[in-house]
């Protein structure tokens, strides 16, 4: 691997565990010094300078081509996201039980745990239409086959580049002068015979008119098949056994003052409102169950417990008893991992019409397609249902009468309806037009780069086999009807065409039925992001300091983004714009306003905004002697105007020392950035539900409506940062170290808080928030709350990044080939986010393994390599953590619990160890044949209970797939 093109550009050295990260700052001295032979400027990520010898203060990791292809993965977001630097980004394996996040399928990186919408991801150093509301973009919508290196600046950069960077940037290079074909397939499988995986790649690039005019493209398929939906109680998609339905029972808050502890965690969690086929779970005939043709019997809850007739059970804590009958258990059907399907093609045409002049055009057309399924049937609870239905068993019926009731309450999870389907689907079409070269001015030589972009992303979301709330509420509520028919109970409903619907026991389903609370067109959202940039950037170096060259680098840049978005009328209400149609007939059961569909009731709205900036940049070198060293100061200052909330500021300051003591360096950087509000927060559509708070001690009636709210303001972070590097020192050959402290501090974060919330924070004099309700009126339906994200949040993270490699030639040891070492890691110290609630305390978060942000996450690699052939072992470790830093563990003498600080009998989370296996061989200077083996030793993911129904598993931390087989062939030409 060619690494000296870097040289004194990137922070430290070369690190991930699954292959060489290539940290330029990290190689020899005497490589540096050819490489400053070869190369004139080089552009980092992380700033906006291009200087002969500039090394940036700012920590930014390189991951080349090479890197990426020992990484073996079908997608290079999956071989990118493992660094221990990114926390919260999401793929694949995330959101998969989720209906209406319209996350489902999408590849977004997040950096120090700060979240997707804190992390810059950039192609070539340009923004790319977003993907979603939220204003990420999808990777899996990149180019692949052509990406030359990743840069992957682990500090703040939005002096350099703007909104969004708070937790760093994530910058795609493509290669712009391949020449030459290359292909690459791939197939894959799990030990659990399915996440079948195909990638078909190829890319060509040639030079022409005395390689003036440049033709660069490539072509991607890739089909990863997923882990679909499993099965009900413990029966998990392909065989898997890990899933034991663990969960954390809770006890009420009153009753631990008996000096036991409030949460206990449990696995074989039994949920007592509902069943496979239905259960009863109040009155007299609490606990009886239906199965095989509608046969009642007696329920299982496990633990000993009794049904007490009121809707409890003894001997258990709501909802959940410990064993009994698991078999109507939801938590193990959600889909491990989606099903994913990309299509993307790339073009670039460039002229050279000067010695160093160039105009280029790129485009990229791609298309990702997802498939989750959130569950298998749909629980449903509280249910009514008469004694007269006719779908009620005798037995039952002659209960009723024998105990004087008329009806009873049933849940169930709908066990013949199968697992709802959400597709998902995003198309995005970019095109840019740029222009790139140098110029003499005054004597000194400037390069500039100016382009403009615009770019649309369509985003279609259908989801099916899903019912309609209000028809499965009159379907279910059956009546006898003429001639020894059953028809639906409500006239109003008949003459709608209802069809009554039998859920009591596992019975031959009416396909009439099904289809008339499950009708063929179900929740649908129809999105459409659009973004244009133009921007234009200078960089030279007009006069000399006392140590060397001052170089700058300034810019302008202006970018509008906007979205539309529609859902259906049964989900979104019907209005003049949004009105019936064959596919969604009306209905008068439904209501008019929406939300009518169990869940997917997508919303319509509509919103932009534009931006204006511009920056100035610049290198200082301050100091260069042989018995001090070298230093230079890097500053950097931009002022942007957005159209929603006005001007803002934001600049770095850092500085590095290339100490006399040879390979050490230190450096330091401190920098003020921001996080512009995305489109969701400022225009999300309204929603009005109704609901109570209490107000001054008086409970009141209010209109709930959920809206964005244009009023927001940028988020204000201050990141800091304080590293070491020690690169190949003579006493110490082919080893490389680097440590680096960080510090990010986010003021005025933007959080959504619920109707209570926002009443207490206006009764304790927040002004602002006053002003989004009403609550004295003596109107009916007159008062409200609007629930709006308010930037009333506070979050701030520590830790450290530390990164070691090692490289031998065995020889010396009289063994054949070299040898490898790396390690990478990040300890995070601290992350504590105040939400902005009255009465609420800080919550930490690092450390706790249900969420992103573990103790420690590192990763390791060793490489052992012999003419064509390589073998690499990798490491993936995750330190031990808990479920909760507020929680108090205690088995006896507890103390009293509260809300903020609960007692529980064991917080303990276990971490996880994953073993990779890849290698290579050379078959010739053409082919290079590969594989690669993840979860070596298919490791089970560790139980991740919540105090509600879950898949109990973190995909954010832990594998879920199991062990990985890939083999793959690469072509050159």
């Amino acid at each position: 691997m060619n690494r000296r093109t870097y040289a004194g550009t990137v922070s430290a050295l070369a690190l991930l565990s699954w292959g060489a990260v290539a940290h330029a700052g990290g190689q020899p001295e005497a490589q540096a010094a050819e490489a400053d032979a070869t190369v004139s400027e080089v552009v980092v990520t992380g700033s906006r300078i291009a200087s002969r010898g500039f090394t940036q203060p700012t920590p930014t990791t390189t991951v080349t081509a090479e890197d990426l292809e020992k990484a073996s993965q079908p997608n290079v977001f999956q071989a990118i996201v493992q660094m221990p630097a990114l926390q919260g980004s999401t793929g694949k394996t995330v959101f998969v039980n989720s209906t209406s996040s319209g996350m489902q399928g999408l590849s977004s990186f997040s950096l120090r745990g700060l979240g997707p919408i804190r992390t810059l991801t950039l192609l070539d150093g340009q923004r790319v239409t977003p993907a979603n509301i939220n204003g990420v973009s999808d990777v899996s919508q990149f180019p692949q086959l052509l990406i030359k290196q990743v840069d992957v600046v682990t500090g703040g950069a939005s002096a350099s580049y703007g909104s969004d960077a708070i937790g760093g940037v994530v910058n795609f290079v493509t290669d712009k002068t391949f020449e030459g074909f290359k292909a690459r397939l791939e197939g894959g499988e799990s030990k659990y015979r399915d996440n079948d995986t195909f990638v078909a790649q190829a890319a060509f690039g040639d030079a022409f008119l005395d390689d003036r005019l440049r033709v660069i493209g490539s072509v991607e398929y890739s089909r990863e098949a997923g882990v679909l939906a499993g099965g009900f109680g413990e029966q998990q998609a392909g065989g898997r056994d890990w899933y034991e339905t663990p969960a954390i029972q809770v006890r009420p808050l009153a009753s631990t003052t008996d000096g036991r502890p409030q949460y206990r965690v449990i696995k074989g969690a039994q949920q007592i409102q509902y069943a496979q086929y239905g259960l009863i779970t109040n009155g007299p005939l609490q606990g009886i169950a239906f199965g095989p043709g509608g046969a009642p019997y007696q329920f299982q809850y496990g633990s000993g417990g009794t049904p007490n007739g009121a809707g409890g059970v003894t001997g258990c804590f709501a909802p959940f008893c410990v064993g009994g009958d698991l078999s109507g258990g939801i938590g193990a059907s959600p889909t491990l991992a989606a099903r994913l399907k990309r299509k993307v093609a790339y073009g670039r045409v460039s002229y050279k019409w000067g010695d160093d002049d160039e105009i280029y055009l790129t485009t990229n057309f791609a298309q990702v397609n997802s498939l989750n399924q959130p569950n298998v049937g749909a629980e449903r609870t509280g249910l009514t249902i008469q004694c007269e239905n006719p779908f009620v068993p005798a037995a039952i019926r002659s209960a009723c009468v024998s105990n004087n009731i008329t009806s009873f309450q049933m849940g169930t999870s709908n066990g013949a309806f199968g697992p709802i389907d959400v597709n998902v689907k995003r198309e995005q079409e970019r095109f840019v037009l740029g222009a790139t070269g140098s110029r003499e001015v005054f004597g000194t030589s400037w390069s500039y780069d100016a382009y403009y972009a615009y770019g649309v992303n369509r985003i279609s979301i259908d989801v099916d086999n899903i019912t309609l709330t209000p028809r499965y509420n009159a379907a279910i509520d059956a009546i006898a009807g003429p001639n020894g028919t059953v028809i639906c109970r409500d006239p109003i409903a008949r003459a709608a065409g209802c069809v009554p619907l039998n859920i009591i026991g596992n019975v031959t389903q009416d396909p009439a039925a099904l289809a008339y609370v499950m009708p063929k067109n179900g929740p649908r959202q129809r999105s459409k992001q659009n973004e244009s940039v133009a921007a234009f950037n200078v960089t030279g170096e007009p006069f000399q300091s006392w140590a060397g060259p001052v170089a700058i680098a300034a810019g302008l840049e202006w970018r509008e983004e906007k979205y539309r978005t529609i859902g259906d009328p049964y989900g979104d209400g019907a209005t003049a714009d949004n009105g019936y149609t064959d596919d969604y007939k009306a209905d008068p059961l439904l209501r008019l306003a929406g939300n009518n569909w169990y869940a997917g009731n997508y919303h319509g709205g509509h919103g932009s905004y534009s931006v204006t900036e511009g920056y100035l940049e610049a290198n200082v070198p301050v100091l260069q002697s042989q018995t001090l060293g070298e230093a230079n100061i890097n500053g950097a200052v931009r002022q942007t105007r957005y159209s929603t909330s006005g001007n803002v500021t934001t600049w770095k300051l850092g500085g590095v020392w290339k100490t006399p003591v040879q390979g050490l360096r230190l450096r330091a950087v401190t920098s003020r950035d921001i996080r512009a509000p995305n489109l969701g927060e400022l225009f999300a559509p309204p929603v009005v539900t109704n609901a109570t708070v209490l107000y001054r001690g008086t409970a009141v009636n209010v209109l709930q409506e959920i809206v964005g709210n244009s009023n927001l303001r940028p988020e204000i972070a201050r990141n800091t940062e304080v590293g070491v590097v020690l690169a190949e020192p003579a006493w110490l050959p082919g080893f490389s170290f680097s440590a680096d402290y960080f510090d990010i501090k986010v003021d005025g974060a933007i959080n959504s808080l619920a109707a209570q919330d926002l009443v207490d924070l206006c009764v304790a004099g927040n002004q602002e928030i006053c002003g989004a309700m009403l609550l004295t009126s003596t109107q009916p339906n007159t008062n409200f709350v609007r629930v709006q994200a308010f930037n009333v949040a506070t979050m701030r993270t520590k830790g450290v990044d530390l990164e070691a490699i090692y490289r031998k030639n065995l020889e010396d040891w009289g063994l054949p080939g070299t040898l490898s070492i790396r390690a990478l890691a990040t300890h995070v110290m601290s992350f504590k986010t105040t939400s902005g609630v009255l009465g609420t305390i800080p919550v930490e978060s690092a450390g706790v393994n249900l969420s992103n942000t573990p103790d420690w996450k590192a990763t390791f690699s060793q490489t052992w390599a012999l003419d064509r052939l390589s073998l690499t072992l990798y490491q993936r470790w995750i330190s031990d953590g808990v479920y909760n830093n507020e929680y108090i563990e205690c088995q006896t003498n507890c103390p009293v619990s509260t809300v903020q600080r609960r007692t529980i009998d064991n917080n303990h989370m276990e971490g996880a160890t994953y073993v990779d296996l890849g290698g290579t061989y050379d078959v010739n200077d053409n082919v290079t044949a590969y594989f690669k083996v993840d979860n070596l030793f298919d490791e089970d993911p560790v139980a991740a209970p919540t105090t509600n129904v879950s898949p109990g598993v973190n995909p954010y931390l832990y594998d879920t797939i199991g062990r990985m087989y890939r083999a793959g062939v690469r072509l050159r030409f």
